[in-house]
């Protein structure tokens, strides 16, 4: 048993590579080996959003508090929002955030391959985060 003790992990401010706006995420699990599982609490405030990116192995968010969007590649912006379960497969290219005016807070969960969960693309533009939901 490995019990990691509330505020014994810090939060951590992503890249700005792979965020735009204000982003928050605080450690959940990375267990060992011969597990792959990641999961992470990401708090988005208004506006804030990831880039363009995928999973190899997928990814499932689960929405915790607020309203997020969430697009797919050459598909439809959608609303998320609390209670919500986002599952996004392997490969699937997307990006997801909070809304223009509330923030978001997910649980991203994703397996790593050879040790990767994500391959970080393009920044999603402003005029793509702005597209008619």
């Amino acid at each position: 048993m490995d019990i990691k003790r509330c505020g014994s992990r810090p939060s951590v401010t992503p890249s700005s590579a792979y965020f735009t706006g204000s982003v928050r995420q605080d450690p959940i699990i990375e267990a060992p080996a011969p597990s792959q599982v990641r999961a992470v609490n990401v708090t988005f405030e208004p506006g804030a959003r990831t880039a363009w990116h995928t999973h190899p192995l997928g990814q499932t968010l689960v929405v915790t508090a607020g309203s997020g969007l969430a697009q797919s590649w050459d598909g439809p912006i959608q609303v998320i929002s609390a209670g919500d379960v986002v599952w996004f497969a392997p490969g699937e290219k997307h990006w997801h955030g909070a809304s223009p005016t509330t923030a978001m807070t997910h649980l991203a969960i994703q397996e790593a391959l050879e040790g990767k969960t994500a391959d970080w693309l393009e920044p999603v533009s402003d005029a793509q985060y702005s597209a008619k939901v």
